[in-house]
């Protein structure tokens, strides 16, 4: 990643949080294992799933992070492009549908005002 606002990952800032709530943070790593695990799904297809959310949550360390671990389960440029726009098109599909409540509204309110 280029010059960011985001602190850079570091063992140390690991630390600081592990230390603030240890119990938590490892129930948290263990599920992030299990969640991560081979199952019904590849840990390619999850790390291309994880890709794709990270880039819907705009969490520049989740894009990081897990496109690394993508790559090293044998994902490729184009596959993870593919499930970028298949983010991209989620994100975009859920504003247009959600318009939906926006007509609603403008209806309602004609009719509460008799337009």
């Amino acid at each position: 990643m280029t010059e960011s606002i985001y602190p850079k990952p570091s063992g140390e800032l690991s630390a600081k949080r592990r230390a603030l709530a240890p119990e938590t943070e490892k129930a948290f790593q263990a599920f992030s294992r299990q969640a991560f695990a081979e199952g019904a799904l590849s840990v390619k297809a999850k790390q291309l799933i994880a890709v794709a959310v990270a880039h819907v949550t705009q969490c520049p360390y989740c894009i990081s992070g897990h496109t690394k671990a993508a790559l090293r389960h044998g994902a490729t440029r184009q596959e993870l492009m593919e499930a970028i726009w298949v983010a991209a098109e989620m994100r975009a599909g859920a504003a247009f549908a959600h318009a939906a409540i926006c007509l609603a509204t403008v209806e309602e309110g004609e009719k509460a005002s008799g337009g």
